[in-house]
Formats: structure tokens, sequence, C-alpha cells
């Protein structure tokens, strides 16, 4: 039993990293659809990933543009005295972005699909920040 209370936790973290996270993996697949949905003989068409025209920015894309521009930010002041300390960093303003970002299609959306994964962004993404801030560099040898 004691050996199973430790290995559930090695395991859980190791379906996450190796991709086992099926708000990942759904992002991952819908993003992978619509990539095969722009490519035609080869060659990536000029059109938008809806197929609606060109990728130019729109309303949608107004709605990130401050939650994006201040991740961005935080991101390129984010930094550590070694690389897995600016990598903690730069990920929990990476992770926060993600958190205003989903906050801001929960307050926008009214697809219940896109607020059930804005609603999973932001609890995986809280936990995440809270085990980054934890982290603590492992002892040298």
């Amino acid at each position: 039993m004691k050996r199973l209370l430790i290995a559930l936790p090695v395991l859980l973290l190791t379906a996450c990293e190796g991709g086992g996270d099926p708000v990942e993996q759904a992002m991952r697949d819908a993003s992978a659809e619509r990539h095969a949905a722009t490519v035609k003989d080869g060659e990536t068409s000029g059109a938008h990933p809806t197929g609606h025209g060109p990728a130019s920015p729109g309303a949608g894309d107004a709605a990130f543009a401050a939650s994006e521009s201040s991740m961005h930010r935080k991101m390129a002041d984010a930094s550590g005295a070694t690389v897995d300390e600016a990598y903690i960093a730069k990920m929990i303003a990476h992770h926060e972005g993600a958190v205003e970002m989903a906050e801001v299609a929960l307050a926008n959306s009214k697809d219940p699909e896109i607020r059930r994964m804005a609603r999973a962004v932001i609890d995986a993404q809280t936990r995440e920040i809270a085990e980054m801030r934890a982290w603590k560099p492992a002892a040298a040898n």
C-alpha cells in the first residue's frame, strides 16, 4: 500500500508531462486539424484556420491584447541566476498569462466547450503556478 501511495503521484506527473493532460491533448488535436485544413497539395494556404479569409487581427484578438502584452512583458522581465531559476520565473509568468487569457474567454464566450476548456486551464495552470512557486533548487552534491 505504501508503494502505491508513493508511486501514484509519480505516475500522475508522468502522465501530465507525457502529454496525458486531456485539455492539452484536445488543444493539440484541434490545432492539428486546423493546420491540416489549411494545407492544400503540400502548400499552406493564406486562409485563417477557420477558413474565413486571411489571418488578420479582429475583435476576438483585441479581447486578448492586454493579457498577451502583459504576459510577454512579464516573461521578458522574469529572470534567474541559473537556468532552473529563470525557467521557473518565466514559466510562472507564462502560466499567469494563460490564466488571464482563460478569464477573458470565460467573461466573453458563450460556447460551453470553450468555457469548459477555459475553466480547466485556470484550474491546471493555477495548480502548476503554486507548484513552481514552491520549488526549491536541488542541493548540490
